[in-house]
């Protein structure tokens, strides 16, 4: 087995955490022992290539070019596996994960010349590689509403959230974002028009309780967004991250009062999964595959209609109980999401479709 590998040379996105994830397991629990990762052969390793696994290096170029004209030859008849989206778009023999069909349905958030190589090299993928896996059963209707592969000829392996649990958490980011003692709801702030960030500033407004941060992770400037939506949120109410590692991240949600994901799109809904995995309650999008993954054990808004997402979170912030409720629903529902069991079924699908 070879493994496209492309993904450690670049800063790790969601996607590229599945991979990473994914991988890591396998490898941990014995699933990969002839699996070899390749990278261009000049390529600088900017994500470290998870423990027991080979690394080989070959070929001239790098990036998309690599990736489609000399991967193919470097795999010959070996199974070959590619686990975030791109793959060469001729080969045959071979898993290509598409954790999501957001470029063609919500093409807004994408520039041209993107849409359309994706959308070309997509719909060859589709339709050539032997096994095509995606990370929902949401985003198995996706590519067969848009790229007509039959829904019985697509895998489902679902993502795992317990990564976050494996390092403890760091309480100092309270102090550095002037967090302690206040209660606080978290979000992910990123620009993404898909992410919604807009109502959850809309509705923290609405909520107009001044005894509530706000508190955006990750990247993109939340101010910005307030500024465009013509709210006035004070420095205080607004706390904007920046970056934060895995220990800060994992301190952020079970410190929260809630995590708030009013999503337009997602192929699967990596940060809820995280949250409920930290005892934190959910206040989800009723979009796309988040009802998917998050069940029973999470509030729901319309990411179009800010005032149902602060109508949950004024439900939410004053019952204790329905807050202890959600915290013992979440870490039920995550434990059913692991890494170990996405690696097992992997797995098994190499031998089914390889052996």
């Amino acid at each position: 087995m070879l493994i496209n590998a492309r993904f450690l040379t670049r800063p790790a996105t969601g996607v590229d955490r599945f991979a990473i994830e994914l991988l890591g397991a396998g490898a941990r629990l014995g699933l990969l022992p002839q699996a070899r990762a390749i990278v261009p052969q000049a390529a600088a390793l900017v994500t470290p290539l998870p423990p027991g696994l080979a690394l080989a290096r070959a070929g001239r170029h790098q990036g998309h070019r690599w990736e489609q004209t000399e991967l193919p030859a470097l795999a010959g008849d070996e199974p070959l596996v590619n686990l975030c989206n791109t793959a060469p778009w001729r080969h045959q023999r071979q898993m290509v994960v598409i954790h999501d069909a957001a470029a063609v349905a919500n093409p807004r958030n994408y520039g041209f010349a993107f849409r359309h190589w994706y959308r070309v090299m997509l719909d060859s993928v589709m339709h050539r590689a032997r096994v095509v896996t995606t990370v929902s059963r949401f985003s198995a209707d996706e590519l067969v509403r848009h790229f007509g592969r039959p829904f019985l000829d697509i895998e489902v392996l679902p993502e795992g959230g317990e990564h976050i649990l494996r390092l403890p958490a760091d309480p100092t980011v309270f102090e550095r974002l002037d967090l302690q003692g206040r209660r606080y709801v978290l979000a992910v702030g990123s620009l993404s028009h898909n992410k919604n960030f807009a109502a959850v500033l809309k509705a923290m407004a609405l909520l107009d309780d001044p005894g509530i941060v706000l508190v955006a992770a990750g990247g993109g400037n939340a101010r910005i967004y307030a500024g465009a939506a013509g709210l006035d949120l004070d420095d205080r109410r607004l706390q904007r991250t920046g970056y934060v590692s895995d220990q800060q991240l994992r301190a952020l949600y079970e410190g929260a009062a809630c995590f708030v994901f009013p999503s337009f799109y997602e192929g699967f809904g990596l940060p809820p999964l995280e949250a409920m995995c930290c005892g934190c309650p959910v206040i989800s999008s009723d979009r796309a595959s988040l009802p998917e993954v998050c069940g029973h054990a999470a509030l729901y808004c319309d990411p179009d209609d800010p005032a149902t997402l602060a109508a949950q979170l004024r439900r939410l912030l004053d019952s204790d109980a329905l807050a202890a409720e959600l915290r013992q629903a979440g870490r039920q529902r995550a434990a059913g999401f692991t890494w170990d069991r996405a690696a097992r079924e992997f797995a098994d699908l190499m031998d089914l479709h390889f052996a």
